[in-house]
């Protein structure tokens, strides 16, 4: 992917893009996610989420939140009260999603992609040796929330 993407570009617009999507999906008030202004360091019960992109470059977009961020985005996205419990199933997809229209965006960027894996969901990133690219450090209402770029050739 490091050959079909800018870095330059990703760097300038990844936040547009995850700013876009929380927009329309999680939160609409303005200045909700905003780039972390210190290096955003998450917890050791951190939530991982990633797509990966098959092709020509493949690559890997992951978003990555503490445990108790990844719950609050998914009764933002679901729009579960506090007071009602929300399920492990409900939990994969909501932050799956989450994933997935982000790195659907990301995506966009590089020419001619191949298709998109179904999101993957799991308390540590994967370890399979893929070359970090980018790392794109975000607050959400006050929450750290990562997302990162890979090259997985």
């Amino acid at each position: 992917m490091s050959a079909a993407i800018d870095m330059g570009i990703f760097a300038e617009t990844v936040f547009a893009i995850a700013e876009e999507v929380f927009t329309a999906m999680i939160d609409p008030e303005p200045g909700a996610l905003q780039p972390a202004l210190e290096p955003t360091e998450l917890s050791e019960d951190a939530t991982w989420a990633w797509v990966d992109v098959h092709g020509e470059h493949p690559g890997r977009v992951m978003l990555g939140t503490d445990h108790d961020t990844a719950m609050l985005l998914t009764r933002a996205l679901l729009a579960v009260p506090e007071d009602e419990a929300v399920s492990e199933a409900d939990f994969v997809d909501a932050v799956g999603e989450i994933a997935n229209v982000v790195g659907g965006n990301i995506k966009a960027l590089v020419p001619d992609p191949g298709p998109l894996t179904l999101p993957q969901v799991a308390p540590v990133p994967p370890g399979d040796g893929a070359t970090l690219l980018h790392r794109a450090q975000l607050v959400w209402r006050g929450h750290p929330l990562v997302i990162t770029l890979w090259s997985l050739s």
